[in-house]
């Protein structure tokens, strides 16, 4: 994959360049400036969190929460410790632009969480990283050790009296570890499983202590917001999508990469940045943030805009802007299949409706798949959905029934044709 981007989180960053992640690089690109900005000027707490507010930064996790609000949450006045966590732990199928972000500009994040530190009045942080990208976890390290060194972590940062340390934590690949309480516990060495909330992690986060959770490219955008102003930011967007987004194009395009683009830009166009359909083919499908995301037919996509208001009102999600593009050649038994598989695999197995019900989507999609399936299957779906959706600690539960009910729902034909006769409607593979 590759980087297509000119927006400000890829601002001069030459991804041929060997050395375009470093501590030099990143300076002599206007790196730091925020953070010297902020401690030469002595900007206040307050300042910081009303850029943001101002920038209309919503969260790139996926969720999409306002971070300016987010931050606000923090309880600066407590006396104790309290604790600034990034999101590194990029797990969802179609995902893969945190880790560029670490690859080619991990100072913009390390930059972004010591800001978020001061913010909320918090010494330490963590980033916690996905457990399939070593190779991005020790670039992390070293960029971090470059901070150091050069005074931008520690204590007295640049010789004033806010002190900030920050850490890498390597996790273990685990796609639950995504959700942000299963994260905290298994960045507390414990089993990676979620908490139930209220409390909430504002109030009792990591250790017990207040802590504020962000998504990579969220931090990395924050830089920016305080050297040109949150209203520069939101005008890259447009009103409640403020800046710009890293999307994830993946599937059957010319050129799947990963593209910044601001948001609010029209579908065509990024699929036309990416190349196009491969093969001069006919544009089926897309799932639009990520595979827990509903997928939405060729033609509504292709009139909605790459935002979080357009794609909600077409009935999806912007999630964590994993793009998958299908053509007309794609078997929807066959692509569902394989996405009820992996959140059946995935499940913690905490909750039961959630360890039980992601077993029996799988069956009954496998069982229909390979010619046995039942007329009353779909219900039968719909029925385990029911059960699932809302009814677990964590959203695993309704990530693995979004798909379900939207492949069904926009494809039930290919569904219904595969249980009357016994083969698919379309007899390809993805590929």
């Amino acid at each position: 994959m590759a980087v297509f981007a000119d927006g400000i989180l890829f601002e001069g960053v030459d991804t041929f360049d060997p050395n375009c992640w470093t501590l030099d690089a990143y300076v002599a690109r206007g790196g730091y400036q925020a953070l010297k900005k902020i401690l030469g000027e002595n900007i206040t707490q307050d300042d910081v969190i009303a850029e943001l507010k101002t920038s209309s930064l919503r969260g790139r996790g996926g969720a999409g929460f306002p971070t300016g609000l987010k931050w606000s949450f923090m309880p600066r006045s407590f006396p104790g410790d309290k604790y600034v966590v990034c999101n590194t732990d990029e797990g969802e199928p179609g995902t893969f632009k945190d880790r560029d972000i670490q690859r080619y500009n991990p100072h913009a994040l390390i930059e972004g969480m010591i800001i978020a530190g001061y913010a909320m009045g918090a010494k330490r942080g963590y980033n916690y990283i996905h457990g399939e990208i070593f190779e991005e976890y020790e670039r992390f390290e070293e960029a971090l050790d470059q901070a150091r060194k050069a005074g931008f972590l520690g204590e007295s940062i640049l010789g004033s009296s806010f002190s900030f340390e920050l850490f890498g934590h390597h996790g273990y690949g685990a796609y639950i570890c995504g959700e942000e309480t299963a994260l905290l516990e298994s960045l507390e060495g414990k089993k990676g499983q979620p908490r139930f909330k209220p409390p909430f992690p504002a109030s009792f986060g990591l250790y017990g202590k207040p802590t504020t959770i962000n998504n990579t490219e969220t931090f990395a955008s924050v830089p920016y917001i305080i050297t040109q102003g949150g209203q520069a930011f939101l005008e890259l967007g447009k009103p409640n999508n403020g800046g710009t987004k890293l999307f994830s194009v993946s599937g059957h395009v010319n050129r799947p990469g990963n593209y910044e683009i601001p948001l609010g830009t029209p579908f065509s166009e990024l699929l036309e940045m990416a190349g196009g359909m491969r093969g001069g083919k006919k544009l089926k499908a897309v799932i639009p943030g990520g595979s827990s995301a509903p997928v939405l037919p060729g033609d509504v996509m292709m009139q909605c805009t790459m935002d979080y208001d357009s794609i909600a009102k077409a009935g999806s999600m912007l999630g964590s802007g994993a793009v998958i593009v299908m053509n007309e050649d794609v078997c929807m038994v066959r692509a569902l299949e394989r996405l009820a598989y992996f959140y059946h695999e995935e499940s913690c197995g905490q909750c039961t409706p959630c360890r039980e019900g992601t077993g029996w989507l799988y069956r009954v999609i496998h069982r229909i798949l390979n010619g046995e399936g039942r007329a009353e299957d779909l219900d039968l779906l719909d029925s385990v959905g029911n059960n699932m959706a809302g009814r677990t600690i964590c959203a695993l539960a309704d990530a693995a029934v979004f798909p379900v009910r939207s492949f069904t729902k926009h494809f039930r034909n290919e569904f219904e044709y595969l249980i009357e006769h016994k083969k698919p409607l379309v007899n390809h593979k993805w590929g």
